[in-house]
């Protein structure tokens, strides 16, 4: 059972490389992913008429009976069709790459879905049955509509935004998001950190896409958005805000809020038989489609679970809301504090009497926004989110250690509270602020100051709760050792030259499972101007080790160059790619 929910990255990473082919994409009719539901679903939903050999179906381990095949979790395989005549082509560029792939179902003229194991049909069904879901189920949903309270509160003071900092929806989480290599892939455009320091938290995602040939400068631009306080007073709201929260934050990168694609990872409690329950999820569901109507932004993807209880705790009413667009990475831009003596402003959209978003209002900035950061007018920008002013300017503030000054008193619940759609922006010298609310400088000093002149904090004092609050969960300010090290030298006896020599030496670059650079390996090397040569080594079978071992010598004789790219190569296991060498 265990085995069967696991996914098998290496697997995956080699379905990826096979679906980077023209020539195998093209002969795919349509395909599905082995998600919940297994065979059934993933095979199932294919066609309209199939016949599906449980048999033929590859086994984790043995054991499994015709049930446990036909609706088993695989998470690294995928279902696809094929015409005939592209079956045994198919089948042999899937296993050029690593894969196997095997014949599996039939699609059939007659509107049925099949099942055959063992000699025996044990699924039958027609089409018509499936389309229509079994029996019909009702319930009620009691939705209520309970006002949004401020879900921060505390003194403009010292102290108040010392507290602020250490909340934990607030604190830095380096020491976990530096757990993961941002840079994999060679398309990061921003790193999770920006500035000097590395200190100010960028808030969204923006990658190069990774083509194949040549370069590009056209990258993917994602941002999140959810507040589970808000959330949980008011689900509806709550979507709203999600949406508009994970839209500003590709906004505020450089990107733009049309066109911009969404999905929606959705968890809530146990629903049970209460129409109170009911109604969280059906407030969600609506709250989001407004907010989709209201930007023109709709939601191409997402994920749903109704599991969230557990004896009698609940999770908190769930919709949190990723959007994704696409920008030029060279207008890019990033949230820290980039100049001394920069005019800070803040922009805000309009919001209704209940609450909800003016999204005329929110369209209306996000297009000032953008156009701006376009014109080359704004030099970082933040969308203020779950802490409000105070939060991003103390974030805009440490990757850089610039200082900023107030020229205005604002109200503690802009201060510390969000505002879903506004922006703080630094503006280039030389912009007008176009009768924005100017609230403050930039300045050399590393201090935070009121309106009224009085030092509220410097930057390394602010800092301190902002990390501390995690940093015994997830370390991230590692002490060094004083003590010296002794270095390691080595004295080469010769240096040995390449028996062929070439202008252009040739660079064998062998793929095992896991090996997740070869792509950018070879693009280096072929800007450096060498001629690459990338080789899958297969191990679905004895034979095909054999067979790989043999092509690699051939292709090694040729070579002036072995390149192992990094990546998880054979799983990292026992040793890494030290076994390969």
């Amino acid at each position: 059972g265990a085995e069967v929910q696991k996914g098998n990255p290496p697997i995956e990473r080699k379905i990826s490389r096979l679906f980077r082919n023209a020539e195998v994409t093209r002969m795919i009719r349509r395909c599905n992913d082995f998600g919940a539901g297994g065979v059934s679903v993933a095979i199932g939903e294919l066609a309209d008429g199939l016949s599906i050999n449980l048999d033929a179906v590859p086994k984790k381990y043995d054991g499994l009976d015709g049930t446990e095949l036909a609706i088993s979790e695989s998470q690294e395989r995928m279902a696809v069709v094929v015409s005939p005549e592209n079956a045994d082509k198919f089948i042999a560029l899937a296993n050029a790459e690593n894969l196997e792939a095997t014949k599996v179902a039939v699609v059939t003229a007659e509107p049925r879905l099949t099942m055959d194991w063992c000699g025996s049909r044990i699924v039958d069904l027609s089409r018509a049955f499936l389309n229509s879901n079994g029996a019909e189920k009702h319930t009620s949903a009691r939705i209520s509509g309970s006002p949004v309270k401020p879900v921060n509160s505390h003194p403009n003071t010292r102290e108040g935004w010392m507290e602020h900092l250490s909340d934990l929806n607030i604190c830095s989480q380096k020491g976990l998001v530096e757990r993961f290599d941002a840079s994999i892939g060679a398309g990061t455009v921003t790193m999770p950190y920006g500035g000097k320091y590395q200190m100010t938290k960028t808030q969204a995602m923006s990658a190069k896409i990774p083509v194949l040939e040549g370069d590009t400068n056209t990258c993917s631009i994602m941002g999140w958005g959810y507040n589970p306080y808000i959330a949980e007073q008011n689900p509806y709201l709550g979507a709203m805000y999600a949406v508009v929260e994970s839209v500003a934050k590709v906004v505020a990168a450089g990107g733009t809020h049309s066109p911009c694609w969404l999905t929606f990872q959705e968890y809530f409690e146990r629903m049970k038989t209460d129409p109170a329950r009911w109604g969280k999820p059906m407030a969600a569901l609506l709250g989001g489609l407004e907010a989709q109507l209201g930007l023109g932004c709709a939601a191409i993807g997402g994920k749903d679970s109704m599991s969230g209880t557990f004896e009698n705790i609940d999770v908190p009413p769930t919709l949190v809301s990723f959007a994704i667009s696409t920008g030029d990475a060279r207008t890019v831009i990033t949230p820290e504090f980039k100049q001394i003596g920069s005019t800070v402003i803040l922009l805000l959209p309009k919001y209704q009497k209940n609450g909800a978003p003016d999204f005329e209002s929110v369209k209306e900035v996000f297009t000032r926004v953008e156009t701006m950061i376009r014109e080359g007018k704004v030099l970082s920008a933040w969308t203020l989110g779950f802490g409000g002013v105070s939060e991003a300017i103390c974030k805009m503030a440490f990757g850089n250690k610039v200082g900023f000054k107030f020229t205005k008193d604002l109200d503690p619940t802009v201060l510390f509270n969000p505002v879903y759609g506004g922006f703080v922006l630094e503006l280039a010298g030389g912009t007008s602020a176009n009768e924005a609310e100017i609230i403050g400088v930039t300045r050399m000093e590393p201090i935070i100051e009121s309106a009224d002149c009085s030092k509220m904090a410097t930057i390394e004092e602010l800092q301190k709760p902002y990390e501390d609050r995690l940093e015994k969960v997830f370390p991230c300010n590692i002490e060094t050792s004083s003590e010296p090290v002794e270095a390691y030298a080595y004295q080469a006896a010769s240096r040995p030259a390449p028996a062929i020599k070439a202008a252009s030496p040739r660079v064998l670059i062998p793929v095992f499972p896991g090996t997740n650079c070869e792509y950018d390996t070879q693009r280096a090397f072929e800007k450096a101007g060498a001629n690459t040569d990338i080789f899958v080594i297969n191990n679905l079978s004895s034979a095909a080790i054999e067979e790989s071992v043999a092509e690699f010598v051939r292709r090694l004789k040729k070579a002036q160059i072995v390149m192992i790219p990094g990546g998880f190569s054979g799983g990292d296991e026992p040793d890494g790619s030290g076994k390969f060498i």
